[in-house]
């Protein structure tokens, strides 16, 4: 009976899909997530001390959560449970809790349980579950997609550490390909597969961090494609893109293509055209940029190409930015189309850049004169009263509407104007109060 039971797990896992089989063994072979169990870091040495705490493994789908709880449990003397907090009711978890204070008991042995999507934990289950959390009878190990600051009971949370997995660099999704490829036992060289280099770079690009997603295509493009006379599959970046479903673009992450699409795109919004802007922006996606790039040089654009004659184009833009953070692809398409759009569409002004430039040519050129006395810091009474800081210093809040007029720059540049508004905009405004309030005193260009 016993190898029979033995015979029918080979046969179960010998049929698992490609991703379950390439699962890592142990530390050394997982890939990614350095920050966490490189060597010396902390995780990797409480796995190998087998010193653990609960945890709450949180991060985008294929990135290794799964892996890592895999390889914690192969590498601890505990007795590992695991369920998934969609299926498992409160009688299951009654039921490990049992087991676990059983082996407690009896054998003083540790139970590490593994709870897969924990963000989907209702309050009953973390009724039955936190006293034991709490006593140590087991070792909670959760893994979620969500962000558990916000969608995981905060009472479990407080009680165990949130490890945040970020998306796998394309180096490492290259890694996880060539494995599945040269392994005999649990991958694909049993079956004489080869990738050439186009396809291969473009199922890294489609698998966007997402070793699952690579490693699913990849078998399923094995699977549909015939030994040639050579007996050989070889997997062109056609069957790649017919598996799937996304067209190969030509684009280079690092290289010339990379660099004109982007500067397509942010010329497309300086031209106040939202139409190329979306496109562009979908163009770069679809071949797989990275959001985070595109989002900083949107908020790097709505300042540079905005400016203050629309100055909340710079939080729209910055919140794009954060929503790439905090949802991830692909909802964050949305915010970040939305910034997009509304750059395109807000007035322009690089007067604050010119300002920036003007600015900097003094400084460099210019005499750094000392800070005029009137105003140095006053804080000091005994710098006020034998230094003479701050006096003759106007506050302006003492004089009518807020302003009065006194040379704030030293003598080397006193009366140079940096920051010249525009008729844009916004900066129509800040143009009318700046002439109105240095009429006679600042040389501004003509109306």
């Amino acid at each position: 009976m016993e190898l029979f039971r033995q015979s029918t797990a080979r046969q179960a896992a010998a049929q698992a899909p490609l991703a379950a089989r390439m699962r890592p063994r142990s530390l050394d072979e997982f890939v990614g997530q350095e920050h966490l169990v490189g060597p010396g870091r902390v995780l990797r040495r409480a796995i190998e001390g087998d010193d653990l705490s609960s945890l709450i493994l949180y991060g985008p789908p294929g990135t290794g959560k799964t892996s890592l709880a895999h390889v914690i449990a192969g590498a601890t003397r505990s007795e590992v449970e695991q369920v998934n907090a969609v299926t498992a009711g409160v009688a299951d978890l009654k039921q490990v809790i049992a087991r676990a204070q059983d082996r407690q008991t009896l054998y003083g042995k540790r139970t590490i349980l593994f709870i897969d999507e924990i963000h989907r934990f209702n309050k009953a289950q973390q009724d039955v579950l936190l006293p034991h959390v709490e006593e140590g009878t087991v070792i909670l190990i959760g893994a979620t997609t969500e962000n558990p600051f916000f969608e995981v009971n905060s009472t479990l949370v407080s009680r165990s550490r949130v490890l945040r997995l970020e998306p796998l660099r394309d180096e490492e999704i290259g890694t996880i390909i060539s494995r599945a490829l040269a392994d005999g036992d649990r991958g694909l060289a049993g079956q004489r597969v080869e990738v050439d280099e186009e396809a291969r770079a473009h199922l890294v690009a489609v698998s966007n961090g997402d070793a699952r997603i690579a490693l699913n295509t990849l078998e399923v493009a094995a699977m549909t494609t015939p030994p040639g006379p050579s007996g050989t599959r070889v997997i062109t970046v056609q069957i790649v893109e017919e598996v799937a479903q996304r067209r190969a673009l030509v684009y280079d992450r690092e290289g010339d293509s990379h660099y004109d699409h982007i500067s397509a795109f942010i010329k497309s919004m300086r031209g106040s055209d939202p139409d190329a802007a979306v496109y562009w922006l979908m163009r770069m996606l679809a071949a797989g940029e990275n959001p985070r790039y595109i989002a900083r040089r949107m908020v790097v654009h709505a300042a540079e190409d905005v400016g203050m004659a629309d100055p909340m184009a710079l939080v729209v833009a910055t919140s794009a930015a954060h929503a790439v953070e905090y949802v991830g692809l692909p909802e964050a398409q949305i915010p970040m189309t939305e910034a997009a759009i509304y750059i395109a569409t807000a007035p322009k002004s690089n007067a604050v850049v010119r300002a920036i430039g003007a600015a900097t040519l003094d400084v460099e050129e210019q005499r750094a004169d000392p800070v005029p006395v009137h105003l140095r810091d006053s804080s000091h009474p005994q710098a006020v009263k034998q230094l003479g800081h701050g006096q003759g210093y106007k506050y302006a809040h003492d004089h009518p509407n807020g302003f009065v007029p006194q040379e704030y720059l030293p003598d080397s540049v006193a009366g140079h104007i940096y920051y010249e508004p525009t008729e844009h905009g916004f900066e129509t405004e800040i143009r009318r109060r700046l002439r109105t309030w240095w009429k006679g005193i600042k040389n501004y260009s003509p109306e």
